[in-house]
């Protein structure tokens, strides 16, 4: 049986088909750059081109708002050209050499296909993918608009389609797949070997500061400074003069009973304003109204409020309104940049390396602290401390000497004190592989 098509009148001079099919491919090849580019582009760089004035970036930055209807127009393109040309080769072979020209249309196009207008363009388009979106946005454009009615029912068919196979198609949280995107571009990101490792840490923090509450960053209450009121003026005034720190809680009756903060530079202040003479001072004019703070406000909340308030000192507070202990604006900084000492800091970091690559940590250092000094990646959801995480995964109180192994850290218990998880030896992943291949 001989197969007759119509798209090739054997009369006609050869160069013409040859001519329509080349041209074809051309299209194709810019409809497989143009996909890819879309896909790939940098919505971060356009968006800093489109800032300094470039009108190209101004017109990407529109079709990446609407790039899933765009790409579907490039597919449905794509194909219309691709079978178009491949018909007209068949055509062209099958009047030269019989049904035999079949095989040959196959195999000829397959190549010119696959090779020119599918893989060169889109390598291409994914090793330069800002500057072919912004070079071929127009045709995107014009694409979009000539194919928009034809892609808009196919992708209503699709739809119906999967609805009856039992898919559902959810748009999914944008703002959380762009905040996913940032941080994966954040671990790729590459630099000096001592900048590197800085520049993640920090900037993996700024992201972290809405996740993260206070009470996970503050100044327990059994570390805090305070003074008692109703002591005497001399008694409050050495108390101060004693401490390093320059805001201190004052409280009446019971510790939880805060009714104010003591700032340093005013009790000096009102010093000198009485020539030193401690009788006539009066501390009520030196002390602020306390500002209580719940201890599930998030760091980037609180950092609003800081700034907003113009304060750099809150008290923590839980559920029911018993002080939990202190926040501050170097607390919340101390996030992003690291540890922030001055001359009067005194600092324990409660970390000790030992020659055999693992650490003896205090049961209270944060899982967050070790996560950014060390680049580990131990969960930090159930519970803030060293301490904390071996309880929530152990499911009990464990005794000197026991050992743990959780998401590939071994935790041995160094020291107790009555239930309180005071010292651990904590060997990571590496440490832990070196140590099995002593044995």
């Amino acid at each position: 049986m001989e197969i007759q098509l119509d798209l090739y009148d054997p009369e006609w001079p050869l160069w013409l088909p040859a001519l329509a099919i080349v041209l074809l491919i051309v299209i194709s090849a810019f409809f497989s750059a143009g996909e890819t580019a879309l896909t790939a582009a940098s919505r971060p760089r356009i968006h800093q081109l489109a800032k300094h004035g470039k009108r190209r970036a101004n017109l990407v930055k529109r079709l990446l708002d609407n790039s899933e209807q765009l790409i579907g127009a490039m597919l449905l393109g794509n194909n219309i050209v691709n079978i178009l040309a491949s018909a007209i080769a068949t055509g062209v072979l099958i009047a030269l050499f019989g049904d035999a020209g079949i095989a040959y249309a196959t195999v000829v196009m397959t190549v010119l296909v696959v090779v020119f207008a599918e893989v060169a363009p889109k390598i291409y388009a994914l090793n330069n993918a800002d500057r072919v979106v912004l070079w071929l946005a127009p045709i995107i454009r014009t694409s979009g608009i000539v194919l928009g009615p034809a892609t808009r029912a196919v992708q209503t068919v699709v739809r119906m389609a999967l609805r009856l196979a039992g898919v559902r198609l959810r748009a999914g949280d944008r703002v959380e797949q762009r905040e996913e995107e940032l941080r994966g571009a954040i671990d790729l990101h590459a630099g000096p070997v001592g900048d590197e490792r800085e520049e993640r840490r920090m900037l993996r923090s700024i992201l972290d500061l809405a996740d993260v509450e206070v009470g996970e960053i503050m100044t327990h209450r059994s570390n805090v400074v305070m003074i008692d009121a109703d002591e005497p003026a001399t008694a409050i005034i050495d108390h101060v003069l004693s401490s390093q720190y320059s805001r201190i809680p004052l409280w009446r009756g019971e510790p939880d009973n805060v009714i104010g903060v003591l700032y340093a530079k005013g009790l000096l202040a009102e010093m000198r304003k009485h020539a030193g003479e401690v009788a006539k001072i009066e501390i009520a004019a030196v002390v602020t109204k306390p500002w209580f703070v719940p201890e599930t406000t998030t760091l980037l909340d609180q950092l609003l409020a800081f700034r907003q308030r113009r304060e750099h000192f809150a008290l923590v507070v839980d559920e029911y309104g018993s002080l939990k202990g202190i926040a501050t604006l170097e607390d919340i900084l101390e996030e992003i940049v690291g540890e922030i000492d001055d001359e009067s800091d005194q600092r324990v970091a409660g970390v000790r390396a030992q020659p055999d690559g693992t650490f003896a940590v205090d049961g209270t250092v944060t899982i967050r602290d070790l996560n950014r000094e060390f680049d580990w990646h131990l969960p930090d959801e159930e519970a803030a401390t060293v301490a904390g995480l071996i309880l929530h995964e152990a499911r009990q109180i464990p005794v000197v000497g026991q050992e743990f192994t959780f998401h590939g850290f071994r935790f041995r218990i160094l020291r107790r004190q009555r239930n309180q998880i005071t010292s651990v030896r904590v060997v990571p992943p590496k440490a832990a592989s070196k140590s099995r291949g002593h044995d």
